[in-house]
């Protein structure tokens, strides 16, 4: 074998062992990103959800508190205790939130504030810092549940989740209210079921 067979089947060698690692390189390199978009993704499920639960309880934490300064229902718990429980869940809804700020994708953050504005709403009525009737009331939660379906279709979008949880295979549902004072069965907008 001649000089330039050899530098040949050197040169063939070395491209070869060049192009064996190239390819190793980007295989392992798009391995390690898709690594990390799912451990991404896994943070952003947990923290979405636990956004959405907070939400919910700081929701549930101020119908107690409302339905006792109202006259609603009674109590055997002050309204100091009630509104501490209630500054608890909205603690636990900012920490929840600042998660989603950290992780979130911009239509998820944005779906988030706007959730916020309508917890706030609900918050005010329930601590007396904003009037209102039970009907606002009601249409407050209304419009918190319209808000955590948005949060869920922004969270979904942002995730890759195919599917809706709106729309016309899920249509919009009601409150689930009990019937009206003095009525033996509620109207059918307070007999409907809740989100």
């Amino acid at each position: 074998m001649g000089t330039g067979e050899q530098l040949v089947t050197i040169a063939a060698v070395l491209v070869g062992a060049l192009t064996t690692h190239v390819t190793n390189y980007l295989m392992e390199r798009s391995r390690n990103r898709n690594q990390l978009l799912t451990r991404w993704d896994d943070k952003k499920v947990d923290a979405y959800g636990e956004y959405v639960d907070a939400a919910k309880l700081r929701i549930a934490a101020s119908v107690p508190l409302y339905e006792a300064r109202e006259g609603l229902r009674e109590t055997h718990r002050s309204e100091e205790d009630l509104r501490d429980d209630l500054a608890e869940a909205s603690l636990r809804w900012g920490s929840a939130f600042e998660r989603v700020m950290l992780l979130g994708g911009d239509d998820a953050i944005e779906s988030g504030h706007e959730l916020n504005v309508v917890l706030a709403g609900i918050d005010w009525q329930a601590t007396g810092r904003v009037d209102g009737s039970l009907e606002e009331w009601r249409e407050r939660h209304r419009a918190a549940f319209r808000a955590i379906n948005a949060f869920h279709e922004a969270a979904r979008s942002d995730l890759g989740i195919r599917g809706r949880v709106t729309g016309e295979k899920h249509p919009e549902r009601d409150l689930l209210v009990p019937p009206a004072r003095g009525s033996s069965t509620g109207s059918s907008a307070d007999s409907s079921t809740g989100d």
